[in-house]
């Protein structure tokens, strides 16, 4: 890694759920339009009058427009010595190092303790209620999660 990379890092948000999601419901769909006009009703025909077909179709139409949506939108993080981005396509907040009042990693409630589910409040002095960074939810987390404690370690030399 050159020093370039090394001053700044960006981390997309992970679309692999409402990758994983789509094709399931749509296989679900698939199926079950295959297992109940072949098997059942015998004709394609009658299928069209079921309403779980629809209620499925809702659903897969659902996660097709989450899916989109989250593609248009593009989110990530951007970490680098002078603070920290929070991007999508249509605005972008940034905070300096200066702006940054404290880090504090926790663990989300019902889940096991593993670090793909710790998540990061960053406190802002401009900002009544704080930041909050789901790991799990963007790529290379684990480089996340490093990142974001180089940068505790940093505000809390600074603070003390």
């Amino acid at each position: 890694m050159n020093n370039g990379e090394n001053k700044r890092r960006i981390f997309k948000y992970n679309l692999s759920f409402y990758y994983k999601s789509t094709i399931i419901y749509f296989i679900v769909l698939i199926l079950y339009g295959f297992i109940r006009g072949e098997f059942i009703e015998g004709s394609f025909r009658l299928i069209t009058r079921d309403p779980i077909l629809y209620v499925l179709a809702i659903i897969l139409i659902i996660s097709v427009a989450a899916l989109v949506y989250n593609l248009i939108r593009n989110m990530y993080i951007e970490i680098s010595d002078e603070g920290i981005v929070f991007s999508d396509r249509f605005k972008s907040k940034s905070y300096s190092f200066d702006q940054l009042q404290r880090i504090k990693f926790s663990r989300q409630l019902r889940t096991s303790n593993s670090p793909a589910f710790r998540t990061a409040r960053i406190k802002i002095i401009s900002k009544v209620r704080p930041v909050m960074i789901r790991f799990s939810d963007y790529e290379n987390q684990d480089e996340l999660i490093l990142r974001v404690e180089e940068l505790k370690s940093k505000i809390d030399k600074t603070s003390v």
